[in-house]
C-alpha cells in the first residue's frame, strides 16, 4: 500500500467531501504566527531517535493564545512527509479540522497552508497529526489563557505525555494486527461482539437495568489492559533517567496543565505529598475535586493546582501507567533542594482506570437545560485476535444546527476506549443510567461493559469524527461520523 494511502485509512473511514477553502490572511499589523513541523533527534535511554515537532517561530513546542481570539497561524511542513494537524480542543470550521481529506487534503512537503482558528474560552488544548505520525511525537500543547489566568497568582507548568517505542507505528500495528503484541488476558472479543445485545436491550441497559456496572458485577477481572509494551514513557521528552526539573517557589502555587498525548496508554497522575485540587478537564471547569490521584486517558487533559509547603522540597509529579509498574513524570523542587533518582519503575503497578472520577465530576459551568431533539445509540466492540474494532449505531448520526443531540454510548468490549468528538464539547449526563450533571469535555473514558450518556449542541457544521483515541482502535476501524444535515 503506498504511504498515503496509508495515511488516510487511518485517518478517515468516508470519502474525501471537497477542498480547504483558505481563510483571509492576517494583515500586516497583525501578522500571522508560524507553526512548523519539523523532524527532530531525541534521546530516549541512550539511543537516538528521529521523531517530529511542532513548534513556534521561536523553535519552542506548541502554542500560546488568548481566549476569545482568533488565531493568526502559517502551518509550515518542513519535512519530506505529507501530513496534516488535528486542533484538538478547538472548535474550528470543519473545512480546518485536520482530518486528512475530511475535507483538507494533506499538507505536502514544503507546503504552507493558513489557518483561522477560533481560541474560544480558554483552556489546556493540543495539537496533533491524526495519522500513526502521532505516535512518533506529531503533538504539541495548545495552551489558551484567560484574562483570569494571566492575572492569576501561580506559576504555569505543562506536561505533555507521551507513550515511545523505537519501532515504527506500522510496524506496532503490524504486530497487533498477528495477535504478536497483546500484553493483555488474551480474551476473544469476537465472542463479545456475538453476544451484543440489540439496540432496544441497549436502551434498558443505558436506563440501568442490567447490572452493568463494573464495580458490581467484577467483569474488570477480564479486561484487557495495554496492548502495546513501549520502550519508554514520557513527560516533556524526557523519561525520569533524566526528568525535567521545574523551579518552584516556597509557598507558591503552581497550576500543572498535564495532556495525556500517548497514543495507546492511560496513566494515573500521582502528586505524592501534595494534595491537589482539580479545577479543569479537557480545557473546561469543574467544581473543584481535592486529591492527589487522577487518571487521564489518551486524549484528554487534566488542570491541577498545588500550594507547596513554605520551606525547601522536592515535589515529584508522576504518571503511572495504568495497569503496570513504569512511570515518568517531572520534579518540582525549590532552589537549592537536593533532588534524589527517582525510578523509571514503581513496586506497585499503576491503578487500572475506571469511571469513579467521571462519577463525581461536575461542570461549572454546565450546557444549558434542554432536551434532546435527537438520540441516537452506539455499541463500542472488537476482535482482539483480528484486532478489528468498530462503532455501531443505531442509525447514521446526523443533526441540525441548533439542536440538542443525545448519545446513548454502551463498550461491550473487554478494553477500555477513550471516545473523542471532533467539532464540539460534550456534557456527560449519565453514568451506568444514573443521571448527573457531569463535566463538559471532548474525550470521555468508555471502560469496559460501561454505559455512558452525553450531549451536545449542534452549533458547527460539518463530516465529524467520532472515534477511539487509541490510535491502533481508531486505525483498525473505531471511528464513525456526526453529519450535519444540508452540508456544503
Amino acid at each position: 500500500m503506498k504511504r498515503r494511502q496509508f495515511l488516510m485509512s487511518v485517518a478517515m473511514g468516508a470519502t474525501a467531501l471537497s477542498t480547504l477553502a483558505r481563510v483571509r490572511p492576517a494583515s500586516a499589523a497583525n501578522p500571522a504566527q508560524k507553526l512548523s513541523i519539523t523532524k527532530r533527534t531525541l534521546d530516549v535511554n541512550g539511543r537516538s531517535a528521529s521523531v517530529f515537532g511542532l513548534t513556534d517561530a521561536s523553535g519552542r513546542p506548541g502554542l500560546v493564545a488568548d481566549a476569545g481570539s482568533t488565531i493568526d497561524l502559517q502551518l509550515a511542513n518542513e519535512t519530506s512527509e505529507s501530513t496534516l494537524i488535528h486542533w484538538h480542543g478547538l472548535t474550528p470550521p470543519w473545512k480546518m479540522d485536520g482530518v486528512p481529506d475530511n475535507p483538507a487534503a494533506l499538507l505536502n512537503p514544503g507546503e504552507n497552508r493558513a489557518y483561522g482558528l477560533p481560541a474560544g474560552e480558554g483552556g489546556t488544548q493540543w495539537m496533533h497529526a491524526h495519522t500513526l505520525q502521532e505516535q512518533n511525537l506529531l503533538a504539541a500543547p495548545l495552551i489558551v489563557r484567560t484574562a483570569e489566568d494571566r492575572a492569576a497568582d501561580e506559576q504555569e507548568v505543562v506536561i505533555m505525555l507521551h507513550d515511545f517505542s523505537f519501532k515504527s507505528p506500522e510496524e506496532l500495528l503490524e504486530g497487533l494486527k498477528k495477535g504478536g503484541m497483546s500484553s493483555g488476558m488474551g480474551m476473544d472479543h469476537s465472542k463479545m461482539m456475538g453476544a451484543m445485545p440489540g439496540m432496544q436491550a441497549m436502551h434498558q441497559m443505558m436506563s440501568g437495568g442490567s447490572g452493568m456496572d463494573m464495580q458490581m458485577s467484577g467483569m474488570n477481572m477480564g479486561m484487557d489492559v495495554n496492548d502495546i509494551e513501549y520502550d519508554a514513557y514520557l513527560a516533556n521528552d524526557r523519561t525520569l533517567d533524566d526528568p525535567e526539573v521545574v523551579t518552584v517557589e516556597k509557598g507558591g502555587r503552581v497550576r500543572l496543565r498535564i495532556i495525556n498525548g500517548a497514543t495507546a496508554t492511560g496513566f494515573t497522575i500521582d502528586t505524592g505529598a501534595l494534595s491537589g485540587e482539580l479545577t479543569a478537564v479537557d480545557g473546561r471547569p469543574v467544581v473543584a475535586i481535592s486529591g492527589n490521584r487522577f487518571p487521564i486517558s489518551m486524549g484528554q487533559r487534566l488542570d491541577i493546582r498545588l500550594t507547596l509547603p513554605p520551606g525547601h522540597g522536592v515535589y515529584p509529579v508522576l504518571a503511572l501507567r495504568e495497569g503496570a509498574t513504569e512511570r515518568t513524570g517531572i520534579i518540582l523542587a525549590t532552589t537549592g533542594a537536593e533532588i534524589g533518582k527517582i525510578a523509571a519503575s514503581g513496586s506497585d503497578k499503576g491503578p487500572i482506570l475506571d469511571i469513579s472520577l467521571e462519577q463525581r465530576l461536575r461542570a461549572s459551568s454546565p450546557l444549558r437545560d434542554r432536551e434532546p431533539d435527537r438520540k441516537y445509540s452506539a455499541m463500542l466492540g472488537g476482535d482482539m485476535a483480528a484486532y478489528t474494532w468498530g462503532i455501531q449505531t443505531d442509525q447514521p448520526i446526523v443533526a441540525k444546527k441548533g439542536e440538542r443531540v443525545r448519545l446513548d454510548l454502551m463498550n461491550m468490549s473487554m478494553m477500555a476506549h477513550p471516545i473523542h468528538l471532533h467539532g464540539h464539547h460534550f456534557q456527560v449526563v449519565a453514568v451506568n443510567g444514573t443521571r448527573i450533571a457531569g463535566a463538559v469535555r471532548d474525550t470521555v473514558l468508555m471502560p469496559p461493559m460501561a454505559a455512558l450518556t452525553v450531549d451536545f449542541d449542534a452549533e458547527n457544521p460539518g463530516h465529524w469524527p467520532l472515534h477511539c483515541h487509541h490510535l491502533y482502535h481508531m486505525a483498525s476501524g473505531m471511528m464513525t461520523f456526526v453529519t450535519y444535515e444540508d452540508l456544503t
